[in-house]
């Protein structure tokens, strides 16, 4: 009876689903500036300026590739996918996995949840699971784990740090080619009209730039920071229900727990008391 609950929630996890916040943000942000050129009396033909293109994207990409290693920067172009798309992750029913676990392991023992390991997808709660089932002393099997969440923060604060740094030079290469596109105009200035039809083009590549910047690479990175907290917060969660199993808690009390993370409780008041001694963990069952 366990194991088929078990499994049906498993297979009710995973999966990805478009970030509407993401592409809509994107939309309106690129339709509002658009809209407010054309209510001036502009034109999308003003603004689409190939050679601007590439002056600033090509710019900024040789300043990134030159200023970041090379590892953090394919790793931001892999996590580009997880800007526009989510991870369909319920914490609820992950919850109710890790219960399923605990009942168990409380009617069977630790050694039970063996043959379960191999049906989890989840690297890290796979882990977890493992080090629980050998055996693995409580504060070392924390360590072990803080210290993966560990490695992947600095890991995805390197590649946060791309998209922010092509949102700093972005707006510097768009200047860059406004200067370039000015210093043709002044090879034309006995002609007044292909004077004032060069400067409205030169200052394309700036607008290219700043656009660029604070629409896409900084909120990209942003946006690749949140994604981890919430990653985090959800290993958390796992880290103290796999806690609860070892200390051989009942299934109740560890829900209870547990259900501070789905509530959205702050993870990082929790980090800390994870990384205590075990009676730093009390105060929440308590509060339960």
């Amino acid at each position: 009876m366990v194991e088929e609950k078990i499994t049906k929630t498993v297979q009710k996890t995973g999966g990805s689903r478009p970030d509407m916040g993401s592409i809509a943000g994107l939309i309106i942000a690129v339709v509002a500036i658009v809209g407010g050129l054309t209510l001036e009396g502009g034109k999308i033909k003003d603004i689409a300026q190939f050679t601007a293109a590439i002056i600033v994207l090509g710019g900024t990409s040789g300043a990134v590739l030159f200023s970041m290693p090379l590892k953090s920067v394919k790793g931001a172009l892999r996590r580009l996918a997880g800007v526009f798309f989510e991870k369909s992750v319920s914490l609820d029913a992950l919850i109710d996995e890790l219960i399923g676990y605990a009942t168990k392991a409380r009617k069977s023992g630790l050694v039970s949840l063996e043959q379960d390991v191999e049906q989890i997808a989840d690297p890290f709660l796979k882990k977890a699971l493992i080090l629980a089932v050998d055996g693995t002393d409580l504060q070392e099997m924390r360590k072990m784990l803080e210290l993966v969440i560990e490695i992947e923060e600095t890991n995805t604060d390197a590649e946060a740090r791309v998209f922010e740094s092509a949102g700093g030079y972005a707006p510097t290469i768009g200047i860059i080619g406004a200067v370039l596109g000015l210093i043709q105009v002044m090879k034309n200035l006995a002609n007044i009209d292909e004077v004032g039809h060069g400067i409205a083009v030169a200052f394309v590549a700036t607008v290219y730039g700043v656009g660029s910047a604070n629409i896409f690479f900084l909120p990209a990175a942003t946006k690749i920071k949140a994604r981890f907290a919430a990653e985090v917060h959800r290993k958390e969660l796992i880290i103290e229900a796999i806690s609860g199993i070892i200390e051989g808690l009942n299934p109740k009390l560890i829900r209870m727990k547990l259900e501070a993370y789905s509530d959205g409780a702050a993870p990082a008041k929790q980090k800390q008391e994870a990384k205590k001694p075990l009676p730093a963990a009390q105060p929440a069952d308590a509060k339960a």
